[in-house]
């Protein structure tokens, strides 16, 4: 391709909870001309070109990569769910680490110019929680097959890509929204308290661990964060580790209690023995410091109305009989 062509950004994961959020923002913050492609399962967003490549297909990623030459990469794809990934090690390794092999190495060799946003997770802090609040410079002490093929695909990319390829590495704590898969905690309450509100469930709520407690964000806010390290890159390191964190903890059935409240509805809460993680961690909190210097990003939405959203869209989602639809 000639230097004259417009420069392409590549979102991968397009289709996924996150890739939805983005997509129109990056889009609307795109340089004028720059093409828009999207390696996704489905229709691509509006506005973007859809690319069929498996990303775990290193030949299908590379020629992907020498066509659009892309100058950012904005890698979301990923087996994103912590619960789908026990029993299921092979997949969420072939998914995030191998995909995340292919995609380094085809930048390396076809866009050695361009930065690379890679979404990774607080979860790759693991025991390392028990010390208390984790900044980047706590080790990774993954805990489960999620978090370690993470960790991985954050070495890979480190190892992989050019020493003229700039990395953003994002791990971005539990972040939730409306149209998130009900196999992810908030979620899930939403959709099974506007099904009693419906009359679509008896009253009574099938839960896991309620004493955990959590680092909840608005999808909107990880978003925020993402747009600001692409907006911040030329003043920040050529490698670099940012938490995408609130600073706070939010016990799990505390948030059960305030949708309750919002809801009205009362119900029995049982404990479902599925829905428990073995070797759970009770409190998981980042320091965002880091990413609040670097780029003067700060959480934005409440976790009231974050949760106010769920729950809206969950009866929605009732009165429509539609589906929850998978991530």
């Amino acid at each position: 391709m000639s230097g004259t062509e417009p420069a392409a950004i590549l979102l991968t994961g397009a289709s996924g909870f996150v890739g939805q959020r983005i997509a129109p923002r990056l889009a609307a913050a795109a340089p004028p001309g720059a093409r828009l492609v999207a390696l996704c399962r489905s229709m691509a967003p509006d506005g973007w070109t859809a690319a069929a490549a498996d990303i775990a297909d290193a030949d299908a990623i590379a020629a992907l990569i020498a066509h659009e030459r892309p100058r950012v990469v904005v890698h979301l794809a990923a087996q994103s769910s912590i619960g789908a990934a026990v029993g299921a090690g092979a997949a969420t390794w072939q998914v995030n680490a191998l995909g995340a092999f292919a995609l380094a190495r085809a930048c390396a060799l076809h866009a050695p110019e361009a930065v690379v946003l890679f979404a990774s997770s607080g979860e790759v802090y693991g025991d390392s929680f028990l010390a208390g609040p984790v900044d980047e410079d706590a080790p990774p002490r993954p805990k489960n097959s999620y978090a370690r093929s993470k960790v991985a695909a954050e070495g890979m990319f480190a190892d992989i890509l050019a020493p003229t390829n700039r990395l953003l590495i994002a791990r971005a704590f539990n972040h939730t929204g409306a149209g998130q898969d009900t196999r992810f905690v908030l979620p899930s309450f939403a959709q099974q308290i506007a099904a009693i509100e419906a009359g679509n469930q008896p009253p009574v709520m099938q839960v896991g661990n309620l004493d955990a407690a959590r680092d909840f964000l608005d999808v909107e806010d990880v978003c925020d964060a993402y747009l600001a390290l692409l907006a911040n890159t030329d003043r920040l390191p050529a490698q670099a580790i940012f938490n995408v964190a609130s600073g706070r903890a939010y016990r799990i059935g505390d948030l059960l209690l305030r949708l309750r409240d919002l809801s009205g509805t009362r119900f029995e809460i049982t404990i479902d023995p599925t829905r428990l993680r073995p070797s759970e961690i009770p409190t998981a909190v980042g320091r965002n410091d880091r990413l609040v210097d670097a780029t003067g990003w700060a959480a934005k939405r409440s976790i009231d109305a974050l949760l106010s959203e769920l729950l809206g869209a969950a009866r929605r989602r009732q009165t429509l009989a539609l589906p929850t639809s998978p991530q």
